[in-house]
């Protein structure tokens, strides 16, 4: 099974060289950062981890996430899509995590619960609520680095372009797919 991950970032030089420290490329097909006119440092430290990986690449596309999610998906070539946040740091193993979510043709996609990097009590109370709301509603947030088979990606018609939660209007979506289960679970940290 081979996973495509994509990265859209806009002005990101401080929170992507944490977020590219915790991808093992080795996990992953590919490594797609799909820039949309970033003014500050993030290309030059994209093109840094491009240039050590063999499997990194950039785009370019313009602004707006939605957007640049749908054009790192249209060149991925990855059987899942792994979509995220450009100040997310997946678990170890996530490569593995997925895999494992996606062993049955039932399973449409997944993403990670939320933990917060400073574990203040409002940020455990905060992530504990997101992460027991993606349980029972199947609704997930892009900080839960959602992943979806790339054929139900494309047959819903990737993101709708809108300005605001995209992401979960899209894994509403996903919800309804046929065989759809509740979406896969696992952990990760998140600003």
């Amino acid at each position: 099974m081979t996973i495509s991950v994509i990265i859209p970032t806009l002005n990101e030089e401080k929170n992507l060289p944490r977020t590219l420290a915790c991808l093992s490329p080795s996990d992953f097909t590919e490594i797609i950062i799909v820039d949309g006119g970033s003014t500050d440092g993030t290309l030059s430290l994209a093109q840094e981890f491009c240039a050590r990986t063999g499997n990194a690449r950039i785009i370019r596309s313009p602004r707006g996430r939605a957007r640049q999610m749908n054009e790192g998906a249209k060149v991925s070539q990855g059987e899942i899509l792994l979509f995220l946040h450009a100040d997310t740091q997946l678990p170890t193993q996530a490569g593995w995590i997925i895999q494992s979510a996606m062993t049955t043709h039932a399973a449409v996609g997944g993403r990670f619960n939320v933990r917060f990097d400073s574990p203040s009590t409002w940020g455990r109370v905060i992530s504990s609520f997101m992460n027991r709301r993606s349980r029972l509603t199947g609704i997930a947030t892009g900080d839960q680095a959602l992943f979806v088979r790339r054929q139900v990606f494309d047959l819903l018609g990737g993101f709708s372009e809108i300005p605001l939660m995209e992401d979960i209007e899209f894994s509403r979506r996903l919800q309804q797919t046929p065989s759809s289960p509740p979406l896969g679970d696992g952990t990760h940290k998140a600003r």
